[in-house]
C-alpha cells in the first residue's frame, strides 16, 4: 500500500511538470523567437516609400514587376485571389505566410541592395509553373 501511494505521488508530480513545461513552452518563453518573415531583422522601418499590391492566382502574379530605388522602404501586400500561395523575394529573406484564396499578407523591408531580385511562390512547383516576378532595385 505504501508503495502504491509513493508511485501515485511520483506520477502526479511528473504530470504537473509536463503541464507546467508545456504551458511555458507555448507561451513563447521556452523557445528562441525567430525574426518575423515580414521585416528584415535588425532594421527599424519608417513609413514605406513604395507601397505595392500584388495579386496571386494559379500560376501568376499581377503585376510581375516592381521597381524601387535603393534605400526605399518597400511594403508589398500580397492578395491571394485563387488557390494556396505565398510570395517570397529572393535576396531579401522576406516572404509572406502561405495563404488561402481571399486572404492577404504584407511584407515590409528596406531595399538596401541594387539589382534584380526574383519574386516567386514557394508552394509546391508553382514557381516552376510560372508563378514568378521581379523586384528591380535601382541605384
Amino acid at each position: 500500500m505504501k508503495y502504491l501511494k509513493s508511485q501515485t505521488i511520483i506520477v502526479a508530480i511528473v504530470i504537473l511538470l509536463v503541464v507546467i513545461g508545456g504551458a511555458w513552452y507555448l507561451s513563447g518563453k521556452g523557445g528562441v523567437q525567430a525574426p518575423t518573415p515580414t521585416q528584415t531583422p535588425g532594421i527599424t522601418l519608417d513609413q514605406p516609400d513604395k507601397t505595392f499590391e500584388v495579386e496571386g492566382k494559379p500560376f501568376e502574379f499581377n503585376p510581375k514587376e516592381l521597381k524601387v530605388k535603393k534605400g526605399d522602404v518597400v511594403k508589398i501586400t500580397f492578395k491571394n485571389t485563387q488557390g494556396f500561395h505565398d510570395l517570397s523575394v529572393d535576396g531579401y529573406n522576406v516572404k509572406t505566410k502561405q495563404i488561402q484564396a481571399g486572404e492577404s499578407d504584407t511584407i515590409q523591408f528596406r531595399a538596401d541592395k541594387a539589382g534584380t531580385f526574383p519574386m516567386f511562390c514557394g508552394v509546391g512547383t508553382h514557381r516552376q509553373q510560372g508563378m514568378e516576378g521581379v523586384l528591380i532595385v535601382e541605384e
